[in-house]
């Protein structure tokens, strides 16, 4: 949290900095202080679940490769907010559900879209 403070404390130094000492440019600094903050906590929100979103992706790859019955390197994993989608092509139905079931195991994930082509 004090990262965040700081951070807004810098907005606001910006801004007024920006503004110049013009009669009410204090009123002006700290508007637009506060909008570079708000600018700055979405900016932090998307980034937060976008590395959540890779951690998950990152995960699955990770159990498929140390798994003896999937073949990774031939599985896609797409990640948007809990939703995972797995996509490429399997060997057979039980690679499919193994594959799946990886998935599925992993924390922060509720669904799994099956994209999978079954090719022997």
């Amino acid at each position: 949290m004090s990262a965040l403070r700081a951070v807004l404390l810098a907005a606001l130094l910006i801004a007024m900095w920006w503004v110049g000492a013009r009669p009410g440019s204090y009123a002006l600094a700290r508007e637009r202080g506060a909008q570079i903050g708000e600018d700055t906590a979405k900016t932090a929100a998307v980034v937060r679940e976008s590395v959540g979103e890779a951690a998950i992706t990152s995960k699955i790859k990770a159990k498929m490769a140390l798994d003896d019955h999937v073949r990774a390197r031939s599985i896609d994993v797409s990640t948007s907010g809990s939703t995972v989608t797995l996509t490429g092509a399997v060997r057979s139905a039980g690679e499919r559900e193994r594959a799946v079931r990886l998935a599925k195991d992993t924390n922060g994930v509720v669904t799994v879209i099956d994209r999978l082509d079954v090719r022997p």
